[in-house]
């Protein structure tokens, strides 16, 4: 497939920064260029120029294009081994604290908020009652189906096997064939709010913020104000976990200190 020039790549980005109101400068050209390249083959389309004249004209792709570059790969507790780990964490947290604050940022379509609900509830040393989780996204469409909490078993997706760390989940989901539906006793445990980690204002007194797999599409001068911003965010003393394969910046790295590396859990300093 030769898709074009590198000018050609460039004024497809600027199109849609421009037109569509899509912040492409924040992600890095690899992370772009496969998602594109990916509409692109699905619309049978050979070059840059070729989609952008696409996208001019076809406000269904632009939506398509919208949704498939938003950051949304996720699934209930995505690296069990991780989830695994932060146990010692939560306890500790509501052994604590009469009140338990709890970031996903970005949560996509919630099913990490939702774990960290089922993990809370599951655990008996846990006091799942002291614990309130935020999911925060800046896809407001992906927000409705988090708030929806209905998810499908797919080719791509077995929801049963991503929830087998729990003993039972039928405590926690309601399933009816191939579709899955998160109980209100975990629900209830989350709410959620369109957010901008890079542009937007830091929260207040969280005790956990989950960061993980938004670092590795984001472009390097980015990641500080990210990190700026959760840090802003986090109680002193408060954990931040993010993805297996990422790390902190090395101008954030006195800010934090490890509690379990190989899981990257830090404690903010």
């Amino acid at each position: 497939m030769n898709k074009g020039s590198d000018r050609q790549f460039s004024q497809l980005l600027t199109f849609i920064g421009d037109e569509m109101e899509f912040e492409s400068g924040f992600y890095n050209d690899a992370y772009l260029d496969r998602r594109i390249t990916a509409r692109m083959r699905r619309t049978d389309t050979e070059t840059y120029r070729a989609y952008k004249q696409l996208l001019q004209r076809d406000d269904g792709e632009r939506e398509h294009l919208l949704d498939s570059l938003s950051i949304n790969v996720t699934g209930f507790f995505r690296n069990p081994e991780a989830w695994e780990a932060l146990r010692p964490v939560l306890r500790d947290l509501t052994r604590e604290n009469r009140r338990v604050r709890l970031w996903s940022a970005p949560s996509a379509d919630g099913r990490e908020p939702y774990s960290a609900a089922m993990l809370a509830l599951d655990d008996p040393e846990i006091e799942a009652r002291r614990v309130e989780i935020t999911g925060t996204d800046i896809n407001a469409d992906i927000l409705r189906d988090a708030r929806r909490a209905t998810y499908e078993t797919s080719q791509t997706t077995d929801i049963a096997e991503e929830l087998e760390p729990l003993d039972d989940y039928s405590e926690y989901i309601e399933q009816d064939g191939n579709t899955f539906t998160v109980r209100d006793r975990v629900t209830d445990m989350v709410t959620f709010e369109q957010h901008d980690l890079i542009r937007g204002e830091p929260k207040r007194d969280f005790d956990l913020v989950f960061c993980r797999n938004l670092l590795i599409y984001i472009d390097s001068e980015y990641k500080v104000p990210i990190f700026e911003t959760i840090r802003g965010s986090l109680r002193e003393g408060g954990y931040l976990m993010i993805g297996m394969t990422e790390t902190l910046p090395t101008e954030c790295r006195d800010s934090f200190e490890p509690v379990d590396k190989q899981h990257r859990i830090y404690r903010r300093v």
